[in-house]
């Protein structure tokens, strides 16, 4: 199964990317992490820090706006990740190479704290660096990542760290301001606050594989933003930035995955390092897919199975090699999406009912969905 979000190195330096299949003439769809970066030095970073909390006491009720609270209730909590990762070079030399992202502190427990950030930001990493916003610099420890939704959780040994509120990103609406805080350009950008509104909700990137929709921005999200927050009004935390669209002509357009789905995954990743998923146990066609391999379908609703996993759910339920589902607890499948997407909104151990066309027969089948196996991840 290919994952959501895909990585695309740009220069020696490691350059995190995200490629999203969509039919949008010269486009591309670039992940925010950057090569390469300068890391402030502490005493900067707590004056700052310092004179920060200063300026903030002493603003007067007109210049103590929502986007001013929301920054100062969220900032802290925004983190630097980098990423250092061993690359070989054309004379197939070990090479070391770095990349930066960003990520946020949502959890403190039993001395450590916990932060969500990008799995293309911490893929493939031999060491990673936390930069706090206090200016220090811990080392963290992978707990699980997702390459399907493309988030990861990294842990610190440090439990008294400042945490962010996730928002009910399902009560986000069109127009609403909003603020991107992350690290554009590296470090030395570091807690960078770009504002703008909700542009659009459910936006649906990528190939019949993409499980998520995203929260679409017009806030700047730049190389380096890739894990940091968007955050409402409220200085709620409604999604993590992830990726934006570059385009000659094309400007302000900023995915972020949002804050209900993060929340699902993370507490996945917390509990078992990885996300379970519900599958059938099958290989599918439809008409479309089927003709980017080659072979002619002669389908006009449901998808076709082409091979059967022995043992697996749909094996145990009956069906076979040759057989269409056309419709999942009554709803019409069209294609191979329509199917996916509805596993997607299942759990493990669900039950669902199958309606199946066998040659001139239809027929019912029901079926418990079971974990999908490692390694079909």
């Amino acid at each position: 199964m290919k994952s959501f979000f895909q990585k695309l190195n740009a220069n020696k330096s490691k350059k995190l990317a995200i490629a999203l299949a969509v039919a949008l003439s010269a486009a591309t769809f670039a992940g925010c992490s950057l090569g390469s970066s300068t890391t402030p030095a502490k005493s900067s970073s707590s004056s700052a820090q310092q004179t920060q909390q200063a300026n903030l006491d002493n603003l007067s009720d007109a210049r103590n706006t929502p986007t001013v609270r929301a920054a100062a209730a969220v900032g802290p909590s925004v983190v630097g990740i980098t990423n250092k990762a061993v690359a070989r070079d054309f004379f197939n030399n070990p090479v070391e190479s770095q990349g930066v992202g960003s990520g946020v502190i949502f959890k403190n427990d039993g001395g450590k704290s916990y932060i969500v950030t990008n799995n293309h930001v911490v893929d493939g990493a031999s060491e990673l660096i936390v930069s706090l916003s206090d200016g220090r610099s811990l080392p963290g420890k992978l707990v699980g990542a997702d390459a399907l939704t493309d988030l990861a959780v990294v842990q610190v040994d440090d439990g008294n760290l400042p945490t962010a509120d996730f928002g009910d990103s399902d009560a986000t609406v069109v127009g609403e301001s909003v603020i991107a805080i992350g690290n554009p350009m590296g470090l030395e950008f570091q807690g960078s606050v770009t504002s703008g509104v909700v542009s659009a909700l459910n936006r649906t990137l990528g190939d019949g594989d993409a499980r998520i929709k995203l929260v679409q921005t017009d806030a700047a999200i730049n190389p380096g933003n890739s894990g940091g927050a968007l955050v409402n009004m409220d200085g709620k935390v409604i999604g993590i930035n992830s990726a934006k669209i570059v385009a000659n002509g094309v400007e302000g357009i900023g995915l972020a995955i949002p804050s209900n789905a993060v929340q699902n995954v993370i507490s996945a990743i917390m509990e078992k390092g990885y996300v379970p998923r519900p599958y059938l146990g099958v290989s599918i066609f439809d008409q479309q897919s089927a003709a980017r391999y080659g072979y002619q379908l002669n389908l006009k609703k449901g998808v076709y199975l082409f091979q059967v996993v022995p043992g697996g759910p749909a094996s145990k339920a009956g069906l076979h090699k040759g057989d269409v589902i056309t419709a999942i607890d009554g709803d019409d499948i069209k294609g191979v999406s329509d199917l996916r997407a509805k596993i997607a909104e299942h759990s493990v151990g669900d039950k669902i009912e199958l309606t199946v066309q066998r040659g001139n027969q239809e027929r019912k089948a029901s079926l418990t969905l079971e974990e999908m196996p490692q390694d079909n991840r």
